[in-house]
């Protein structure tokens, strides 16, 4: 073991893979530079860091360093975004136009909608989960040679031998408490994943903390609930740094290359469902959940797609619901503009599949910022609504069509049109392979039936006091 020094605090680094900084040193140059840095002669440091070998203890040491010092860069001048990351400050950088707060839906329509999100969520995300990190040409031919694009239906890999071994299928891998690939011929349940994992935790941080719970209140739920290796990238820096007593807001800025990715964005559900009819308090506690752990368009994600689903529950007007997220994020920032420029796209009449190749001509999938970064994947969950019709089959098969971070996105679209539409409208082919149950690998959960989250979720909105009833 070895002391380092941690942005100007001791640390012990051990000799874990998520306690290692240097491999993903390029993902900081772009990150910093796409936040308006100046960060000329980074890339040569970055190459001579790279270049020592795994085991060199001063290749980490180095790379530590560097990521303090690029928290310190310059801004380059005529940088025009206006990114604040503070709640005060964001709500300062908001267009002027609210979505007004409006009642609630109550009784059984309340449930059924609550049930529909979190049977459209989990849809979506059984149909993304098992080409999560797939290019778009591999899922296009595969979907094309199964007959299944557009996507009509839950893939199988029960296809010829033939499109086996040119698309690589396998059935057998490690995914979170899974033994196996989680086609739909190898599923009886909404399987385990990141996407709904965090949704539940939302549920139990309400009924533990209630509705005024700090980011103390979610950090110290992830510390209790989740073990570390079910999180990922901007999650699991934050938990590490939590765990050396570096404590929000610095705990999502502390070294964490992975600051804007799309953690927080698919960790925003269930404070829409909270606050059903009030876009601006989903935003507002969605906030404080994403503030443990992200930044800037990392925290807007989250900020955004909660408070769709808190507007999706009082509407069925799409534009009027990605407007209402936008509300509630900077109108200067990089994410407002992606999301405006889909919705520009839509009212030209530019197709499904236009929209996709110049999301991809925006952003390059094949590089790992890219790819997880949280606003390539907002504008495919935008294109997913604003293409899909309300209809759900249509909306999650378009989000996962656009590659990217399949699960998520089709989870936040499914969560959304799940709630517009309510589970008695969702298409039985979609639901009925979930069973009503989904396994969670957060403590006290376990295997739990979906309808039982609805009914907590339910109770939850009922006793909200800033919910109007």
């Amino acid at each position: 073991m070895k002391e380092m020094s941690f942005g100007g605090e001791k640390m012990t680094l051990r000799r874990y893979p998520w306690l290692k900084y240097a491999d993903d040193l390029h993902v900081e140059q772009l990150q910093a530079y796409e936040e308006g840095y100046d960060t000329q002669g980074l890339e040569a440091e970055i190459a001579a860091i790279q270049a020592l070998e795994a085991s060199e203890p001063e290749r980490e040491e180095r790379a530590g360093q560097l990521l303090d010092r690029t928290a310190q860069l310059p801004r380059r001048s005529g940088y025009a975004y206006r990114e604040p990351s503070d709640l005060e400050g964001i709500q300062l950088e908001r267009p002027d136009l609210r979505f007004p707060v409006m009642k609630a839906p109550t009784g059984r329509q309340l449930y059924d909608k609550l049930y529909g999100a979190w049977l459209g969520r989990s849809a979506g995300c059984l149909l993304g989960q098992p080409v999560e990190g797939w290019k778009r040409e591999r899922l296009h031919g595969f979907l094309k040679e199964t007959g299944n694009y557009p996507l009509q239906s839950y893939m199988s890999s029960d296809v010829p031998e033939a499109l086996i071994g040119k698309y690589e299928i396998i059935n057998e891998g490690q995914v979170y408490g899974s033994s196996f690939i989680n086609w739909i011929n190898n599923v009886r349940h909404m399987v385990e994943d990141d996407d709904m994992n965090y949704t539940i935790i939302g549920l139990s941080i309400l009924e533990k903390y209630g509705f005024d719970f700090t980011p103390d209140d979610v950090a110290d739920s992830w510390l209790m609930n989740l073990p570390i290796l079910r999180t990922c990238t901007a999650e699991r820096v934050a938990y590490k740094n939590l765990v050396n007593g570096i404590e929000p807001p610095r705990s999502a800025s502390c070294r964490n290359v992975y600051r804007e990715w799309i953690g927080a964005q698919i960790r925003a559900d269930f404070f829409g469902y909270a606050n059903p009819g009030h876009p601006e308090k989903a935003a507002e506690m969605a906030w404080r959940d994403a503030s443990i752990s992200h930044v800037k368009n990392g925290i807007y994600g989250e900020m955004w797609v909660a408070a769709m689903l808190a507007a999706a529950a009082v509407t069925d007007d799409i534009e009027r619901i990605v407007q209402a997220g936008l509300a509630e994020i900077p109108k200067q920032s990089r994410l407002a503009e992606d999301i405006r420029t889909v919705l520009s796209w839509r009212r030209e009449g530019i197709g499904w599949e236009e929209t996709i190749e110049r999301i991809h001509l925006q952003y390059d999938e094949h590089k790992s910022h890219h790819w997880c970064h949280t606003n390539p994947n907002a504008m495919i969950v935008a294109m997913g609504l604003l293409y899909g019709d309300t209809d759900l089959q249509k909306s999650i098969g378009l989000a996962v069509t656009a590659a990217f971070d399949t699960d998520c996105n089709g989870a936040t679209v499914g969560s959304i049109v799940g709630m517009i539409l309510g589970a008695q409208a969702l298409p039985e082919k979609w639901i009925a392979p979930l069973n009503d149950k989904i396994v969670s690998g957060v403590d006290g959960f376990g295997l739990v039936k979906i309808s039982e989250l609805a009914e907590r979720t339910a109770t939850i909105v009922s006793a909200n006091p800033y919910v109007q009833i």
